[in-house]
């Protein structure tokens, strides 16, 4: 398994790995911290030998009791339930709560692009009684569980599923997203402009996108090439919000 940078999920996937019975062999890079890690390993039971290369390491658990690492799901103040290791496990992130103040009451079909835990869907959900359907967008499998918890209303369909190739069955009436911008330690705003992609092939002719943004990433010609309308809306100092609407059909 390779680790990711989160140290308690990386704990954790260590643990149930152990827990098969098979042999777990772990990689991860310096800057994830595979130096702690290995330490860690080593201080609970015996590791093999370790093969350095490329800023890495490799080596295998031969033997040891790694169950307290194990991680259930936690809670946070507002009652979410969260993944260890996940995108703001500790609660809703300030991107999230700004697009969830903005957010008018929707109608119609939405569609909630890279939708973590639920947070965004929960919240739309909620205020929004004229929705009759809400698909939930989420690559990371320990996420998507948590928002099948967060999210129990009858209206909403869950897809473990890259966001950036999805597509709807129908066209949509409205996308909500907060994109991650992030491989590994290192921004890729194509990310992003990848989910915005998605988000004009999937609404139908007067669809609108609900956009929350890092205010750094370089999202506005994008979205000028993708939508007909595009929206300023009041944001911070540190995220941008936009409304963008009327998608161009691709020739």
């Amino acid at each position: 398994m390779s680790i990711p940078r989160a140290r308690d999920a990386a704990r954790d996937r260590i643990a149930r790995a152990k827990a098969t019975g098979a042999r777990v062999f772990v990689d991860g890079q310096k800057t994830d911290g595979i130096d702690g890690i290995l330490k860690e390993c080593r201080k609970l039971g015996e590791t093999g030998e370790v093969i350095s290369k490329a800023h890495g390491k490799l080596f295998a658990i031969e033997a040891g009791d790694f169950s307290g690492w194990i991680r259930d799901s936690s809670t946070t103040a507002e009652g979410f339930v969260t993944p260890p290791g996940g995108f703001s496990a500790d609660g809703v992130d300030p991107g999230s709560a700004l697009l969830i103040d903005a957010l008018p009451s929707l109608k119609g079909s939405v569609a909630d692009l890279g939708a973590g835990w639920g947070a965004l869907s929960a919240a739309v959900l909620s205020r929004s009684p004229e929705i009759r359907f809400c698909a939930l967008i989420e690559a990371h499998k320990p996420s998507l569980d948590c928002a099948r918890k967060n999210v129990s209303d009858p209206r909403v369909t869950f897809h473990w599923a890259d966001a950036r190739t999805w597509r709807p069955d129908a066209k949509l009436d409205h996308v909500i997203t907060n994109p991650p911008f992030h491989k590994g330690r290192s921004a890729d705003p194509g990310l992003g402009r990848a989910f915005l992609q998605t988000a004009a092939a999937s609404l139908g002719p007067r669809g609108t996108l609900w956009l929350v943004a890092n205010r750094h990433l370089p999202y506005e010609r994008t979205l000028a090439d993708l939508f007909r309308e595009v929206e300023d809306l009041p944001g911070t100092n540190a995220y941008k919000l936009t409304r963008a609407s009327r998608p161009v059909t691709p020739r």
